[in-house]
């Protein structure tokens, strides 16, 4: 229970504004313009590959995109404008629905290409595991925030951050998802090192690590997690199964060359070679029909979108706001690394999609959903928030 002192200070925190004064046009004037525009740029650049993907079919999943950019933009918008305060108190009651969506999951979940990872709701389905990737941000924001700076380095203080990560990884790894379970684990890690841990408990977690991957590869992977794996070393070894994937994305991409073959003129594309080409290997569209050049400018986008995430979270007052910008900034640069890094044949394939142009619902809500935490961060930086029951 919170004393006395600690109740009037909520209150004040509840009625209080001491960032941004004045009416919602006010507010309007103040959210930085830039980041959106930018978000909106490469979803763009996600309607065009799509269109393309799809023969120039606009009804087979270019318009959706662009609907789904339209409602992610005001849902992004609506977030940026709600005050820091709010999310900081709602950041353990979202995890915690979160948790409780990937239990549903368990029980309820639908099967789709041999994964159970979607909760089917009539209208729409809805990825649990998605909504995850910002609620153990939210929750490991708020914890790093709340928790006494002494703490920060000792084992008590890493414990209960090792509970937020786990918790989800232990669903998120039975879907199975091992992608998405990769970036829950690497975002959750980032942000404990950011939030200041020793580097000699961070040195010791790297062994354990070390110990740990070959044994994880050995007994807790499944059969054909291990084989993609396996391609990544040879990927003639199994050309038509296990390798195929690769050895497609890696022709789509060579044969674009510099310059590409030209916007609706991928043979590879049209061929059908490459599958989930709408999706996790839209990159490869990219490549083909854009070459060199269009594949560099789009990652340079990216590039310049996680800069200037990174350059926000410097301007904010408190420790909460930074590790919420840093931890969705961190989750979408992973998002974009992971892809690249499979679309290329430099990691196994592991089913991650590309932010923003990539084909899927959820995805590109959470994403923009992050993208308005990180503005709401910028907009109300000057905002006092408490320190919980510390």
């Amino acid at each position: 229970m919170m004393d006395r002192s600690n109740k009037r200070r909520y209150a004040r925190f509840a009625t209080s504004d001491s960032t941004v004064q004045g009416s919602l046009v006010a507010r309007l004037y103040e959210v930085n313009w830039l980041l959106f525009a930018l978000v909106f740029l490469i979803g763009g650049i996600g309607v065009i590959m799509i269109f393309a993907a799809t023969d120039g079919r606009w009804n087979a999943g270019a318009l959706q995109h662009m609907q789904r950019l339209i409602l992610g933009g005001c849902i992004m918008l609506a977030v940026a404008l709600v005050n820091i305060r709010v999310w900081y108190f709602l950041a353990y009651p979202i995890y915690i629905v979160a948790v409780l969506l990937l239990g549903a999951v368990d029980i309820f979940g639908i099967e789709v290409n041999g994964s159970q990872r979607w909760l089917d709701f009539g209208i729409a389905r809805l990825q649990p595991s998605e909504i995850m990737k910002l609620a153990i941000v939210l929750a490991l924001a708020r914890y790093y925030h709340d928790l006494p700076g002494w703490r920060v380095s000792r084992v008590s203080g890493l414990f209960g951050a090792l509970i937020i990560i786990g918790i989800p990884m232990q669903f998120i790894f039975r879907q199975p998802d091992l992608g998405t379970t990769i970036l829950l684990v690497l975002t959750g890690f980032a942000i404990v090192f950011l939030a200041g841990i020793n580097w000699r408990v961070m040195l010791g977690a790297a062994f354990g690590a070390a110990i740990a991957i070959p044994v994880f590869y050995k007994f807790g992977l499944k059969d054909y997690q291990r084989e993609r794996i396996n391609t990544l070393w040879d990927p003639e070894a199994d050309p038509m199964g296990a390798s195929y994937h690769i050895i497609q994305s890696k022709i789509a991409l060579g044969s674009g060359g510099v310059s590409g073959k030209g916007f609706m003129q991928g043979t590879q594309r049209s061929g059908d070679y490459v599958p989930e080409n709408t999706t996790d290997f839209i990159f490869t569209v990219i490549g083909e029909e854009f070459g060199l050049i269009g594949g560099v400018g789009t990652i340079l986008i990216y590039g310049v979108l996680i800069a200037f995430c990174l350059y926000l979270s410097f301007q904010v007052k408190h420790l909460f706001s930074r590790l919420l910008i840093l931890g969705v900034t961190t989750t979408f640069t992973l998002y974009v690394f992971i892809n690249l890094a499979m679309v290329m044949g430099l990691i196994p394939v592991v089913g991650v999609p590309l932010p923003l142009i990539s084909y899927g619902g959820t995805v590109i809500l959470t994403v923009m959903i992050g993208f308005g935490l990180i503005l709401s961060s910028h907009l109300f930086r000057a905002a006092e928030l408490p320190k919980g029951y510390n």
